[in-house]
C-alpha cells in the first residue's frame, strides 16, 4: 500500500464531492513527476464549460477514460498493444456521428463525450477519427495499474458517478507538463481541489476490502496449537496466512505480529537478518499470552521477491547495504504493503492490537485503517552477521532500535 498524508482521505472525499457536482480536480503522481499532472472531470457532467477550461487553461490532449466493457461495446480498438504502466491505453479517436459540426468546438467535444458515455450508444453512434481520445482503464483501477485513466475512473467511483472521466494534461507556459508546486499553484489560481494518485489509492485501500478467506485448519507448532487461516489477495493473487491462538474477537488489545516472509531467515536460519529470530519470538510470546495473532505476509525481501532478494545479497557481498542493494535493482527501499495485513485483521474482527514491531510505519498503516495500535518492541540482540543490517534499518528505514 502507498503512504499518504494524514489528511489525504479527507482531501479525496472533498475532491470527490466537487467532482460529483461537476467540478474539476487536479491530480498528479508524486512517485512519477515526469508524468506531469492532469485535470479530471466527471464524464457524465462534462459540458462545453469544462471543455473550454481544459482547452484554454490545461491545454493538453483531452481524453475520455472508460472501463474496458464500454470501449468494447463502442467497438473502439486500441491504437497499439497494451501500454506499460505510466502510459495510457488510447483507443482510436472519436466523434459523435450526429449533433456536431467540425467536432473541434467545446460544444462538439462535450457532445461526443455525452454520446460515448450514454449507456444506449454503440459503434454506429460514433465515427473515427475525431477530436476526443478515449482511454481504456484497467478494470480494477489504480490498485492494479497507475495511470491517468485509472485515476479518473477511481475518482468517479468514489464520487458515486458513472465510472468514466474527462481528462486533460496540464501544460505550463513553456508547453511542458507541470508537477508538484507548479501544479498546486495552477490549482490555487483556478480554485481546484488537489489530490495525488497515492491519495486515491489510500482511500480505496481504507474503504474497500481486497482480501478473502479461503480456508482454515489447526496447525500444531513447537509453541502450541494455532488456527491457520489462508487469505487471498484479490489484487495480486498472492496467498497470506494468519496464525491465531485463543479468543481474538475481543474489545481488549490483542498481541499481534505482522511478519513479512523471509525464506532465508525463517526457514534456513540465515545470519544476514533477524527475521527468523523475530518470528520464533513472536510465536513464543503469543503462546505465553495464550491469545494473539501472527499475520504472515508473502512479500519476500521487503516486497522485491526471492530472485531479486538473492541478487541483492550478491550486491551486499560487494559492499552495498540492504537499502542500497534494493535501490540498485530498481526497487524502493521498502515495497511492502501492510495495508493487506490490516485488512486481514479487520476481517478477523480485530480492532485493537499490541503490535510487536520495531517499524513505526506498520503502526501508521494500521491506524490509517481505523485500528488502534500500540507498539511492543521485538528487538533482537545484534550478532556478527546482523549488526550492519540492523544499523541500516535504524539509520535508513527509521526502525526503533536501541541495541545498535
Amino acid at each position: 500500500m502507498t503512504d499518504a498524508k494524514p489528511n489525504s482521505l479527507d482531501e479525496v472525499r472533498s475532491a470527490a464531492e466537487s467532482f460529483r457536482q461537476g467540478g474539476l480536480v487536479l491530480v498528479f503522481d508524486e512517485e512519477k513527476p515526469d508524468l506531469g499532472s492532469v485535470v479530471i472531470a466527471s464524464a457524465e457532467r462534462t459540458n462545453d464549460d469544462v471543455i473550454s477550461f481544459m482547452a484554454n487553461h490545461a491545454r493538453g490532449i483531452i481524453g475520455l477514460a472508460m472501463l474496458p466493457h464500454r470501449t468494447e461495446r463502442l467497438g473502439l480498438a486500441l491504437q497499439g498493444p497494451d501500454a506499460e504502466e505510466g502510459r495510457e491505453n488510447y483507443t482510436v479517436s472519436i466523434e459523435a456521428r450526429t449533433g456536431v459540426t467540425t467536432g473541434i468546438s467545446a460544444a462538439d467535444r462535450a457532445r461526443t463525450i455525452q454520446v460515448a458515455t450514454n449507456d444506449t450508444s454503440g459503434p454506429d453512434d460514433l465515427v473515427t477519427p475525431g477530436h476526443i481520445f478515449p482511454i481504456k482503464s484497467h478494470v480494477k483501477g489504480l490498485v492494479s495499474r497507475r495511470g491517468w485513466a485509472e485515476a479518473g475512473v477511481d475518482l468517479a467511483r468514489i464520487a458515486g458517478t458513472q465510472p468514466s472521466a474527462t481528462i486533460c494534461h496540464v501544460l505550463g507556459a513553456n508547453g511542458d507538463p507541470i508537477h508538484g508546486d507548479e501544479a498546486r499553484a495552477f490549482a490555487n489560481t483556478h480554485a481546484l481541489p488537489v489530490v495525488t494518485v497515492d491519495d486515491i489509492i489510500a482511500h480505496r485501500m481504507v474503504n474497500e476490502s481486497f482480501v478473502s478467506l479461503l480456508t482454515q485448519a489447526t496447525v500444531a507448532t513447537a509453541h502450541g496449537d494455532f488456527i491457520a487461516r489462508v487469505f487471498k489477495d484479490e489484487l495480486r493473487g498472492d496467498q497470506h496466512v494468519a496464525l491465531t491462538m485463543g479468543e481474538i474477537r475481543t474489545k481488549e488489545s490483542v498481541l499481534t505480529r505482522l511478519h513479512s516472509e523471509c525464506l532465508t531467515g525463517d526457514v534456513f536460519a540465515s545470519q544476514r537478518c533477524d527475521c527468523g529470530a523475530q518470528l520464533d519470538e513472536a510465536l513464543r510470546r503469543i503462546a505465553e499470552s495464550g491469545k494473539g495473532i501472527l499475520v504472515y505476509l508473502r512479500q519476500e525481501g521487503r516486497g522485491i521477491g526471492l530472485t531479486d532478494k538473492i541478487l541483492a545479497y550478491g550486491l551486499q557481498d560487494e559492499g552495498k547495504d540492504t537499502v542500497e542493494a534494493n535501490l540498485a535493482l530498481g526497487h524502493a527501499a521498502d515495497s511492502r504493503d501492510f495495508g493487506l495485513g490490516a485488512q486481514m485483521l479487520l476481517s478477523l474482527g480485530v480492532r485493537n492490537v499490541r503490535l510487536m514491531t520495531n517499524n513505526p510505519r506498520k503502526i501508521k498503516d494500521l491506524e490509517r485503517f481505523g485500528l488502534v495500535a500500540q507498539r511492543e518492541s521485538i528487538e533482537m540482540d545484534p550478532g556478527d552477521g546482523t549488526t550492519h543490517y540492523l544499523r541500516t534499518k535504524k539509520d535508513k528505514l527509521g526502525h526503533l532500535l536501541t541495541k545498535v
